[in-house]
């Protein structure tokens, strides 16, 4: 049987300062030991793989070792040090949550706290992942975490804080730890690579802790795999190749292919990943997280965001120099587009190749628009063609109308990147064809307000579209009037400007049937307008001594009864 040992237990740390971006729990700890300051039952929570139980460890084995150093630190050498780390202390107890956690298994462990410890002062349970226990087991426990011997100590980890009862966490010291840093998983990578002869690329460890995801036992899982394929030289390919993980020259190529609208190389670049295995969805993903780190390389404040090798980080610098910040922007927003559409796209490889295409064509749309030219530009003759034959297929009044307005010079406005610029949603002729149509409206607005018998008749139109009787009603009896640019509706009551203000799409159907966007909509209630015809009766209350003469005279035997049983009337 070999003796190989995993990294993970080989340089599990043994003492506080051992342990790797959790200074904030372990420098607390020592500063309780210091002060004589130490609570009596302690709560570890953060995600996997961060520290928590190798801090309860250390942390047991402190309170009970013989000669501490200065710096409040275990010796491990004194016996009970060695006993602890030989698994044979008998003042030290550890117990698995998720495999004891009934009433039962509690019991045994509040039992074992009734008998003092045989060697050193405190006698220290850990219980870890303490959130598997049962509802039961945690009531079971509560009178002893809050009033345990002076010689007990209890050490709480758990993963999952919520699932804790609040009875339980107002039990106990709480200390959260984080999820350790790219750049302190790095360091402490290259220290085992130091130890153990092994030759590693920095490009290689930052791979393998972005991996991690935060975990330095995961890290330390992936480390061993590593090298277990790789030997004693760790390269920056062996680690992409064994990770299944997107090349960062990819993402950098596709980039290119945006700054020179090379659309065939992007395509092919695309395939290429696709033939390697790679998911569309974590190419677009990784694409948009590819153009995030372009725009923190931007400026120099945000440039300690960006987490890489040196070498990698000077390659992102270069290439944010060469790249527009706006068509950074309006790529990133086409990324996150194409992301959140992509579950419901049926062909997902079409779909991303789209977005790339968008990509590639923001380059000639930025020059278009600072050039003061039309968004559809003749410099893509597709577009171009598009846009003569929707053009050759609008009315002839409209072309008329737009050849007496004077064309508008270019404008010299820096470029700000809109929506409608490389809008995801412009992808049929019919819908460049409507936005053609609305630009030409656009342009040919009267000025002039509407006289009042143009008003009138698109008003009755309105009415006829209408299918409530009510509202139609209302529409067809108001009184119109027109003040400069508001339009007077009177109507006889309010009822009848309630039913009016029910048609949201009537203000917007007049201006756009008028072809006047200024025209405002003010009601008026006069009631001179109310039909006379109709009277309103108003009810008034029925008493209770009215009530009781109509029962009477309806059947005379209740008031008979009434005297026999010696009630009197209600006034």
């Amino acid at each position: 049987m070999s003796n190989f040992i995993v990294s993970a237990r080989k340089y599990r740390p043994l003492q506080f300062d051992d342990v790797v971006g959790q200074q904030h729990v372990s420098q607390t700890l020592k500063n309780a030991l210091k002060n004589d300051h130490l609570a009596h039952a302690f709560l570890f929570c953060g995600p996997r793989g961060v520290g928590k139980t190798t801090c309860a460890r250390i942390l047991a084995k402190v309170l009970n070792c013989q000669n501490l150093t200065e710096n409040h630190e275990p010796c491990n050498t004194c016996s009970s040090c060695e006993s602890f780390n030989n698994n044979a202390s008998f003042n030290i107890t550890e117990l698995d949550a998720a495999s004891n956690n009934s009433v039962e298994h509690i019991r045994a462990l509040i039992e074992q706290v009734r008998f003092q410890p045989q060697q050193g002062k405190y006698k220290i349970f850990i219980i870890d992942e303490v959130h598997m226990l049962s509802q039961q087991a945690f009531n079971a426990f509560l009178k002893t975490l809050e009033e345990p011997p002076s010689y007990a100590i209890f050490i709480l980890a758990t993963t999952e804080k919520h699932k804790i009862i609040p009875t339980i966490l107002s039990r106990c010291q709480i200390f959260d730890f984080k999820r350790i840093q790219i750049q302190d998983m790095m360091n402490h990578l290259q220290g085992i690579c130091d130890k153990e002869n092994i030759n590693a690329e920095p490009d290689a460890l930052h791979i393998i802790a972005q991996k991690a995801d935060g975990a330095l036992r995961d890290a330390l899982s992936i480390f061993d795999r590593i090298v277990s394929f790789s030997g004693n030289k760790i390269t920056y390919q062996d680690v992409i190749t064994n990770l299944n993980v997107l090349d960062y020259d990819y993402y950098f190529k596709v980039v290119e292919s945006f700054l020179t609208s090379d659309i065939s190389k992007v395509l092919l670049t695309f395939d290429d990943i696709l033939k390697k295995g790679f998911d569309a969805e974590i190419f677009i993903n990784g694409l948009a997280e590819h153009i995030r780190n372009l725009l923190v390389c931007k400026n120099k404040t945000t440039l300690q965001l960006l987490e890489g090798g040196e070498k990698l980080v000077e390659k992102y610098k270069q290439q944010a120099q060469l790249s527009p910040s706006d068509l950074l922007l309006t790529a990133l927003s086409i990324c996150n587009q194409c992301d959140v559409d992509f579950k419901m796209a049926r062909n997902k490889r079409l779909h991303v190749e789209m977005a790339l295409l968008k990509m590639c064509h923001i380059q000639q749309e930025i020059k278009a628009y600072q050039e003061g030219s039309p968004i559809l530009e003749k410099k893509n003759p597709d577009l171009t063609s598009t846009k003569e034959y929707v053009q050759q297929n609008t009315t002839s009044k409209v072309e008329e109308k737009k050849k007496t307005i004077p064309s508008k010079p270019k404008s010299n406005a820096k470029f700000v990147p809109p929506s409608r610029l490389i809008s995801p949603k412009i992808t049929s002729l019919k819908s460049i064809e409507e936005e053609v149509e609305a630009e030409a409206k656009e342009d040919t607005l009267n000025n002039a307000p509407p006289s009042l018998e143009s008003v009138r008749e698109i008003w009755l139109k309105y009415a006829e579209q209408v299918q409530s009787p009510s509202n139609r009603t209302a529409i067809k009896n108001a009184v119109l009037d027109m003040e400069e640019n508001m339009l007077v509706v009177s109507v006889g009551t309010s009822i009848s400007e309630n039913n009016i203000r029910q048609e949201n799409r009537l203000p917007e159907f007049i201006r756009k049937e008028c072809r006047f966007p200024a025209l405002m909509m003010k009601f008026q209630v006069n009631p001179d307008l109310a039909p006379k015809n109709e009277k309103i009766e108003v009810k008034r209350p029925v008493s209770k001594k009215e009530i009781w003469q109509a029962m009477v005279e309806q059947n005379p035997l209740v008031d008979k009864l009434r005297e026999t049983l010696d009630l009197k009337p209600d006034a």
